[in-house]
This record gives C-alpha cells, sequence and structure tokens, in this order.
C-alpha cells in the first residue's frame, strides 16, 4: 500500500469510527457528570427514619416521630426542614450520624437529660445512632441535627 493509499485509508476509517467515537465520548460523560437534582430525588427517596426523643423539656418534642424524605413526610413535626437539613449535611460531606471520635477533646459540661435514637435509612445505608447532651461534642452533634432533633434544655 503506498503512502497516498494508507492516507486515504486512514482519512476513511477516522470518518467512519468518529460517529462512534462521539457516542462513546457522551456516554461516558454522562456517566462522570456531576449527580442532578434528580439523583438528589433519588437519594432522599432512600431515606426513611424512626426518631426517639426522650427528656427534651419540650412539649411535643419528646416521643416517637417517622421522618419519610421525598416527599417529606411522616409524622415528624418538621419533616419538610429535617429533610433540608439532611440534605444540606449530605452535600457538605458531614455524616450526620457518625459517633464522637474516641480521641475527641469535648468540654465538661451537661446540656440536659435529652436523649434520643434515630433508627432507618438515610441516603439508602442504615442508621442507627444514640444522641445525647453529655458534653460538649455531644451537645454540637445534636445541635447539628436541627430540627432533625428537637431544641432541647
Amino acid at each position: 500500500m503506498s503512502h497516498a493509499s494508507s492516507a486515504s485509508h486512514a482519512s476513511r476509517m477516522a470518518r467512519r469510527l468518529a460517529p462512534a467515537a462521539l457516542v462513546s465520548l457522551v456516554a461516558v460523560t454522562a456517566l462522570a457528570a456531576p449527580a442532578s437534582g434528580t439523583e438528589g430525588a433519588h437519594a432522599h427517596a432512600r431515606t426513611l427514619l424512626t426518631i426517639t426523643v426522650s427528656g427534651s423539656g419540650h412539649a411535643g418534642a419528646d416521643g416517637v416521630f417517622r421522618l419519610r424524605c421525598a416527599p417529606s413526610g411522616g409524622s415528624h413535626p418538621a419533616a419538610r426542614a429535617a429533610c433540608d437539613r439532611l440534605d444540606e449535611l449530605a452535600g457538605r460531606g458531614v455524616d450526620p450520624f457518625a459517633p464522637v471520635p474516641r480521641d475527641a477533646l469535648c468540654t465538661m459540661q451537661f446540656g440536659g437529660s435529652a436523649t434520643a435514637r434515630i433508627t432507618g435509612t438515610w441516603r439508602g445505608r442504615g442508621v442507627d445512632a444514640a444522641f445525647d447532651r453529655s458534653d460538649g461534642c455531644e451537645i454540637s452533634r445534636w445541635n447539628t441535627l436541627r430540627p432533625v432533633l428537637p431544641e432541647a434544655g
């Protein structure tokens, strides 16, 4: 095959492969694209929590509440705001159910006798987390989850 013939063959092959390459590029780009609003809705749809609160010191805040997101609902008194808060924390890469690290230095203060337990599914992941207000770290952890958890004190 001569050089001219070889170049012509390569040109024909490139024209044939270009549409396939473009389709592949579009598919890869779609897979790598950041999550859209619908992804957020799908993540929310996998959120169903049972929240048990006691000792909050506020009328109507103690009890067992269900929280469902997308659409917001359940028996939680502030379901929409609670789902929005969980979304906000997830968007910042915060795991709101993570325990205080064992090596954390926490202030020795007492924030009241309120306790809570949250079980269920958050963004498709199992949750079983306990909360109290026994020191500065636990108070901060509780406050980070307001309004999922009620005002306490």
